[in-house]
């Protein structure tokens, strides 16, 4: 390609071939001498640069849509966590009417409802009243179950291996939930049963639905078909406070009442106010939440 230059003495312009770039020589028309220029490099090719605030705004897009999607994960666990709580609770109280009815049949059968446990001829404890309402909640199990065995016959061992779902709380998180209830009476003197003595519909004295049947027991340590329930004089009937009434529903436990109706009582309830329901004679006046 050839090189266009002017000759610094006589201001002739010419162009001489790219071969020559850069060489001295004389001015073809003053005869002076002069350097032909060198070839310009050739332009290098810059690519655009990007608009810095356009890559500002897709960043601030991405973190704020990455926050919301935190924001809205962490509301769907709570209302996820929510939902399923609602769902437990209702199936627990299922769970304690099932069992308040199944009271009230067994007393249509014997004429008294069943007691805390049975005795052996020698006053050995041998089955809980979880195991006695096997044929209306569990036929399948009653079958299977042999009365004329204590409850922790390996027999009888074999076959309550697994608690009977209506006899466990679905919010329990107790490590032995496969074997132990998360429902017992509260068994004493002037309660609904004190052990191997049961209680008849006229001896309720206090009314059915002020008396206490059954309640939630949270890590009970109880084997479910084992005759062992909560003494009346061991605990505070303070609720959701210590080995007692108590349950993993926040803040509060079930209770069954002897007409069946199923309450939720708060942790904030008086003690004594329990403590007078789980009697059947007392004559206190007691006030249901």
């Amino acid at each position: 390609m050839p090189i266009p230059f002017k000759c610094p003495h006589c201001e002739a312009e010419t162009e001489v071939s790219e071969e020559h770039a850069g060489q001295t020589g004389a001015c073809a028309q003053c005869g002076k001498p002069i350097t032909v220029p060198p070839r310009s490099a050739p332009a290098q090719c810059v690519p655009p640069q990007k608009s810095s605030s356009k890559t500002s705004t897709l960043v601030i897009v991405l973190v704020a849509v990455l926050g919301i999607t935190v924001v809205c994960g962490g509301i769907f666990v709570v209302l996820l966590q929510t939902s399923r709580e609602a769902a437990n609770r209702a199936r627990c109280r299922n769970n304690l009417q099932r069992i308040g009815l199944a009271m009230h049949n067994y007393e249509g059968l014997y004429g008294c409802f069943p007691p805390a446990y049975t005795t052996d001829e020698n006053g050995k404890p041998m089955h809980s009243w979880r195991a006695l309402l096997l044929p209306d909640l569990d036929p399948q199990m009653a079958d299977l179950y042999d009365f004329d065995q204590p409850w922790d016959s390996p027999h009888n061992l074999a076959v309550a291996q697994t608690v009977p779902r209506i006899y466990r709380c679905p919010s329990s998180s107790d490590p032995d939930t496969t074997t132990n209830t998360c429902y017992a009476m509260i068994v004493g003197p002037e309660t609904i049963s004190d052990g191997p003595t049961t209680s008849t519909f006229q001896q309720i004295s206090d009314g059915f639905s002020r008396t206490i049947q059954i309640v939630e027991v949270a890590a009970s340590g109880i084997h479910w078909a084992e005759p062992r329930d909560l003494g009346a004089t061991e605990i505070s009937f303070a609720v959701n406070e210590g080995t007692g009434i108590g349950s993993e529903h926040p803040g509060g436990a079930f209770v069954v009442m002897c007409d069946t109706s199923v309450h939720f009582l708060d942790e904030a309830i008086d003690p004594t106010e329990i403590k007078a329901m789980s009697t059947i004679d007392g004559g206190e006046d007691v006030h249901l939440p």
